[in-house]
């Protein structure tokens, strides 16, 4: 399983960016996105399921939506109303049917004020 984050770079605070996430290889049961900002821990953002299921963060939502293409094998994140402490490494994660997980490469995202 192969998956290729983009859709990163450099906004201002309070514009919106969409990330996408490509995947190839063994269908995926769910996917989803963490983010890691500059000297913090790893912190997951939102996931989706084959099935439709969607959860959040409790801390981040109302600001992400997350979504899916199956036809096109990519999850998208939206991120509205970018803050600067929204900086950071924006993974994309996925899980199979068997459980095995995978990574992709990340793709930054910085926000100046």
């Amino acid at each position: 399983v192969q998956l290729q984050a983009s859709g990163g770079g450099t906004v201002q605070a309070g514009e919106s960016l969409t990330l996408t996430c490509t995947t190839s290889g063994l269908p995926l049961r769910v996917m989803g996105w963490s983010r890691q900002a500059p000297g913090k821990v790893l912190e997951w953002v939102a996931s989706t399921t084959a099935g439709g299921e969607i959860t959040y963060a409790d801390s981040l939502k109302g600001r992400f939506t997350i979504s899916s293409d199956k036809a096109k094998n990519a999850v998208y994140l939206q991120i509205y109303s970018l803050k600067p402490e929204d900086t950071g490494v924006y993974y994309c994660k996925g899980q199979t049917y068997s459980g095995k997980q995978y990574w992709g490469q990340g793709t930054l995202v910085t926000v100046s004020s």
